[in-house]
């Protein structure tokens, strides 16, 4: 079995087999482990993001297809929305979904990996990520790949887990979120991969609000703009492409 410090390695293959493992339950625990709250966490990142209705969008590490299915509401006729994630279990689940609510034709998912997308430079009015960048094995080459397919003015969207700063609210998440989430994950998921022991450690050992903007940045993002929700259990990161920006 893989342990939780080789998942934390970010090595491919384990992460895809961890996600595989939790497929058939993962929006079941995303609602029932966040209270509901990653649905308006989602429509909140879409808000921000700037699109207008013929926009291109694309999504990485899609999932099951939730913030996809999201940015299509405020698109009209003209604008697409396109989906990735290398789990193959998570791509079948959502095309599934997106036929059940007659969306397969304003939205397409596929099977590709965050560091090396199948798409030209300068693509998408905004490229996005949902609680996904931060199992990417190279971060900055994640970010800078996002970057890169993104159009010159657009803008990378990146909804993650974040570390509140409030010390008592701190304090009593930091119990739910280390010690019971675990036990309910498990306990629903049944994943031999220890899956949402993995989601707290993997949280606190990745960037905080500030370290995430400067990674950002140096893909060469800007005026990132950063938006804590519900007392900074998430945070919603905005930067926008250099207009000149070709890579």
């Amino acid at each position: 079995m893989i342990t939780q410090t080789e998942l934390l390695t970010k090595k491919g293959e384990h992460i895809r087999q961890m996600f595989g493992s939790i497929a058939r339950v993962y929006d079941l625990l995303n609602t029932i482990l966040s209270f509901n709250f990653d649905k308006s966490w989602r429509k909140f990142a879409v808000k921000v993001s700037g699109v207008t209705p013929d926009a291109r969008i694309m999504d990485v590490c899609t999932g099951t297809g939730d913030l996809a299915i999201a940015y299509s509401r405020v698109l009209d006729s003209r604008g697409r929305v396109f989906g990735s994630d290398f789990c193959h279990e998570m791509v079948k689940l959502a095309v599934h979904k997106l036929i059940k609510r007659n969306l397969a034709g304003a939205i397409k998912v596929m099977d590709a990996d965050t560091l090396h997308l199948p798409f030209r430079a300068n693509t998408f009015q905004v490229t996005s990520v949902a609680f996904g960048i931060r199992n990417v094995s190279d971060l900055k080459a994640g970010i800078a790949e996002m970057a890169r397919i993104t159009e010159p003015g657009g803008r990378v969207v990146i909804l993650e887990f974040s570390q509140p700063t409030n010390p008592v609210f701190k304090s009593i998440y930091y119990y739910y979120f280390k010690k019971i989430l675990p036990c309910i994950g498990k306990l629903i998921s049944r994943s031999k991969f220890n899956a949402y022991s993995y989601l707290p450690s993997s949280v606190l050992n990745f960037p905080d609000r500030n370290g995430l903007k400067a990674q950002m940045e140096s893909c060469g993002l800007q005026d990132v703009k950063i938006y804590a929700r519900t007392l900074g259990i998430v945070t919603v990161h905005v930067g926008r492409k250099l207009s000149t920006q070709t890579t």
